[in-house]
């Protein structure tokens, strides 16, 4: 049996890099999301509240998005 490492190493970084980045972006969204209940919570303006939480909202469906994806590809 011959293990070819450089495959492997591809694996390893390419599932890294996307482990990192839907773990940032869903950071994102539940910090888009505090920041809109800080915003709504303080009385200010509904527009800022309004970005924070479509920011947060599209954060979580590129999340999921995402997970589709990887599904889809484990799947076919």
């Amino acid at each position: 049996m011959k293990i070819d490492w450089a495959a492997l190493g591809s694996v390893f970084g390419v599932s890294l890099v996307v482990t990192v980045a839907l773990v940032g972006l869903f950071t994102l969204g539940i910090v888009g999301l505090s920041r809109r209940r800080a915003a709504t919570a303080e009385g200010g303006s509904s527009g800022a509240a309004a970005l924070a939480g479509a920011g947060a909202y599209a954060c979580f469906a590129l999340c999921a998005a995402a997970v589709g994806y990887g599904i889809h590809l484990i799947m076919a």
